[in-house]
């Protein structure tokens, strides 16, 4: 069993590979690499995509490694691996991506990539640090996890479902922002598992295990 962290220049991905490393020790799945490699993304049993800056840039760079992406795209679609965004990675599943530009996303889930704009001002954008999860739907991601349990954010952009029955957890942030999404084969988390102590190292057990 084989977890490919992918590394398109787009994020310091040292605490994920650490996290995910330590998980799949201890639930036994196998080996975690960080590659640049397109034919160890392509051979991979599970994706993981983290991303941190802007959308639009971090859109460019993943396109801009073609074989990385080429790769990518046909283990999820076409194999239908397992495939988990973090962060950024998570708003590049979507339709589109509305920071700085209007930007193509992967379109995998349904929605728009928006600047949040919370309504009371005393909130601050970016939304940073730790909120409490509300779960919308159940998934083998949250299995031992529950709302009110904490995790951890950095964002200023937000994920808006066009289907909620895609969108699995939220936060309250001056309104409901998402933190999971999901269909078929695919996961994101709009938060930092590896950065969430005992409840983002549990969903990456999670993920690890996971057999959709």
């Amino acid at each position: 069993m084989l977890t490919a962290i992918i590394d398109y220049e787009s994020g310091n991905l040292h605490s994920a590979e650490k996290a995910f490393q330590r998980m799949a020790l201890e639930v036994d799945a196998g080996d975690v690499v960080v590659t640049s490699d397109a034919d160890v993304v392509a051979k991979a049993d599970r994706l993981v995509l983290p991303g941190d800056g802007a959308f639009p840039a971090c859109a460019e760079e993943l396109r801009g490694h073609k074989g990385i992406y080429d790769a990518m795209v046909e283990a999820v679609e076409q194999k239908g691996r397992p495939f988990l965004g973090i962060c950024v990675g998570m708003q590049l599943m979507a339709t589109t991506g509305h920071e700085y530009e209007e930007t193509k996303g992967l379109g995998w889930v349904a929605g728009d990539v928006v600047k949040i704009s919370p309504k009371d001002q005393s909130l601050k954008v970016p939304h940073m640090g730790w909120n409490d999860l509300v779960i919308d739907q159940p998934h083998a991601l949250l299995d031992g996890v529950e709302s009110g349990q904490h995790v951890y954010f950095v964002h200023s952009y937000q994920f808006q479902v066009a289907k909620p029955e895609e969108r699995i957890a939220h936060v309250d942030y001056a309104g409901d922002i998402t933190a999971i999404i999901g269909r078929d084969t695919m996961v994101g988390m709009q938060f930092h598992p590896e950065k969430s102590q005992h409840v983002g190292l549990r969903m990456i057990g999670n993920f690890l295990t996971w057999k959709p």
